[in-house]
């Protein structure tokens, strides 16, 4: 009976030994699995409207005219015939996300106002927002032409050599009739 005991003591011991384990190794465990971000998806939607499209937008324009210059709007609802509604957004890691509603107000097919937020990017600005490291500088720059030095260091280029006169393959003679009489 005493070594009955003295197992189920020695199981207990061990069940609690390996449960303060295992609560020592989980803050581990959460920070590696904090540091490993699973891949998301890039969500681009609607059309990025930059502030030089919105500086050639003019009221009085027709919609033709408008729709060149700003595309196709996301939205043009049949119950709201004259309002296009321009919504971009775009979800991207790594970037903080974006969005942007760009309104264009019709009546009898040419365009009365545009309502746009006072903060819309430049082309270079939006470029800049979803690709950081196109907004970084560059570096130095690589000029890639000779200087006078280095052309005159070149050799000479090589003179062509004439290729021989090519000859007329054997064969028949061929005569064809005018096109036309």
């Amino acid at each position: 009976m005493a070594t009955g005991a003295i197992a189920l003591a020695g199981l207990v011991a061990t069940a609690l030994l390996a449960t303060g384990c295992a609560s020592r190794i989980q803050p581990a465990a959460d920070r590696v699995a904090s540091a490993l971000t699973p891949y998301r998806v890039e969500i681009v939607q609607g059309n990025a409207v930059t502030r030089e499209q919105i500086a050639l937008v003019k009221p009085g324009m027709n919609r033709q005219q408008v729709r060149d210059i700003l595309g196709t709007a996301m939205l043009a609802s049949p119950f709201h015939a004259d309002r296009w509604d321009y919504v971009f957004t775009i979800r991207r890691q790594g970037t903080p996300e974006q969005r942007r509603h760009v309104v264009a107000h019709f009546a009898d097919d040419v365009l009365q106002r545009l309502e746009a937020p006072a903060d819309l990017p430049s082309e270079n600005e939006f470029v800049a927002s979803i690709d950081p490291a196109r907004g970084q500088p560059a570096g130095p720059r690589r000029v890639l032409e000779l200087t006078e030095a280095e052309r005159a260091a070149l050799p000479a280029p090589a003179t062509p050599v004439p290729a021989p006169a090519a000859e007329r393959a054997p064969g028949p003679a061929r005569v064809y009739p005018p096109l036309e009489r």
